[in-house]
């Protein structure tokens, strides 16, 4: 692996990608503690319209750049944007909704962007039934399946 200018191991640097309201942010937040909506009009919609940016140290020292992208189609360019230079995505997908027309949409431009591998959050397991959790599984398996990323880890994560 190719070293940074100091000597140590590169950043990595992560993409979200998913549907509006699945949780990205949310996720992000609980990872690294930081709130990626900066803008008044970001908390006061609730949603996010520009990247938005964290970092986490990983074991052993390694950074890990987070860029936090907006998943409403309104923004998609925005998306785009941010998904330039990422090595893994993180895609979210909400368990009360399943895969949705901009999870697709943003795979399809994960994939375009030949990004080579990441992995999937299914988030709100706390909010649906187990037996919902077990069918949203199955729905990003199968989508996946349709994708080069067929394999990809599909990782159930609780905000509670």
């Amino acid at each position: 692996m190719a070293g940074s200018s100091s000597g140590g191991p590169r950043a990595l640097t992560l993409g979200t990608a998913g549907h509006i309201d699945h949780g990205k942010t949310t996720l992000i937040r609980a990872l690294t503690g930081k709130d990626t909506d900066r803008l008044k009009e970001e908390k006061e919609r609730g949603i996010s319209i520009e990247l938005g940016f964290a970092e986490l140290e990983l074991p052993g020292g390694r950074r890990l750049s987070v860029v936090d992208v907006p998943g409403h189609e309104r923004f998609v360019r925005n998306m785009v944007s941010g998904a330039t230079g990422i090595d893994l995505f993180l895609l979210v997908v909400a368990s009360d909704d399943g895969v949705m027309p901009q999870t697709r949409e943003h795979l399809r431009i994960i994939e375009l962007l030949d990004i080579p591998h990441g992995v999937v959050a299914l988030t709100k397991i706390d909010m649906v039934e187990p037996d919902m959790v077990e069918l949203a599984a199955a729905d990003v398996e199968d989508f996946l399946a349709e994708t080069r990323y067929e394999g990809t880890a599909v990782v159930p994560v609780s905000g509670a």
